[in-house]
């Protein structure tokens, strides 16, 4: 068999957001043809860090590949499709929802038939009862198109993300390939929030981050960034609001900037102490989703949120595709191809 160098591996993202999962990709040696992504707010994220990418800003409904030359031929067809359709705040109405894009992800891997598919989703896509002929039916239609097919449910912080975050990824590898194997993952336990903000709780001169710190002495709970309709004020359910308060955090909203000097940190004030505790900013969030510190957010303080809450961490999708891009080093034989 011919061995292929990581340089030729070539990537179409879809839904691409604010970057999280393209980030993961790129590091595991693709090179985007196109990135594909309705929100005005996302696609001048992904040209502000990334100008040289090709990034369409186009409802994925009106996506037309087989119309470009450029893209007709993809190594891995990667996106993380809205996951409303299959969350428990978007009622779970999978495909009677007007946001489910899993049959547009099907219809491009027809029309592309990329060497591999990479999508991702909430973890009841997986393991939701009332989704089991989704899942069948996307399996089965893979396997037709001529792939081996693998679903499982993986957590970010077995991949150094400081958050508990399980997700669905649904891997299909052309049949004839090397064989894709999920990624071990680390046993080491990732930084918790105060370890990883606590450099930028005190960038603008706030002399109690480091006492913060400490008490900040745990992983996060899953952020979320809510939907293009709703939520994306806070960082999410009372429950998950209680948690950061236990963390020394104000989960009722995002803020500006890091606390300053005169900020004081306040233990027992307010509902479930909230009131003393300092607030994130979204660049923070995005620190505890695996965004590396240089990578910057377009649009309003809610946008950026969002875009943020809403990704998949980049170092979760670095070790997919890293294992997607092993089992494609080797072209499959000319009986199987």
């Amino acid at each position: 068999m011919t061995l292929l160098s990581s340089e030729n591996l070539t990537s179409l993202e879809i839904c691409a957001g604010g970057g999280g999962q393209a980030i993961g990709v790129e590091r595991a040696g693709f090179h985007h043809l196109a990135l594909v992504e309705r929100k005005a707010e996302a696609c001048a994220t992904l040209r502000l860090n990334r100008p040289s990418w090709s990034v369409i800003e186009k409802d994925l409904r009106e996506f037309e590949p087989e119309r470009d030359a450029s893209i007709r031929t993809v190594d891995l067809l990667a996106g993380g499709v809205p996951c409303t359709p299959y969350s428990i705040a978007g009622d779970k109405k999978g495909a009677a929802d007007e946001r489910d894009l899993l049959p547009e992800a099907l219809r491009l891997v027809e029309v592309l038939r990329p060497r591999a598919v990479m999508l991702e989703n909430v973890k009841t896509l997986a393991l939701g009862r009332e989704f089991l002929h989704v899942r069948n039916h996307l399996i089965e239609t893979l396997e037709e198109l001529g792939y081996d097919v693998q679903i499982n449910v993986l957590d970010a912080q077995n991949f150094g993300v400081s958050q508990t975050r399980q997700r669905t990824l649904i891997v299909a590898v052309q049949k004839g390939f090397k064989k894709f194997q999920w990624p071990l993952g680390s046993w080491e336990l990732p930084q918790t929030v105060g370890e990883v903000l606590q450099e930028s709780m005190q960038s603008e001169g706030w002399s109690g981050a480091t006492e913060w710190a400490r008490l900040a002495n745990d992983i996060a709970p899953t952020i979320v960034g809510g939907s293009e309709k709703h939520g994306g004020g806070d960082l999410g359910p009372e429950r998950a609001k209680q948690k950061w308060a236990k963390m020394a955090v104000n989960g009722n909203s995002t803020a500006a900037q890091a606390p300053g000097p005169d900020f004081v940190l306040q233990h027992g004030v307010g509902r479930g102490g909230r009131k003393g505790y300092p607030k994130l900013t979204p660049e923070q969030v995005a620190l505890l989703q695996g965004f590396p510190k240089e990578w910057q957010f377009a649009g309003s303080r809610t946008a950026r949120y969002k875009q943020i809450g809403n990704a998949f961490p980049p170092p979760v999708a670095h070790a997919v595709a890293a294992s997607i891009a092993d089992a494609l080093r080797e072209t499959p034989t000319a009986e199987a191809a």
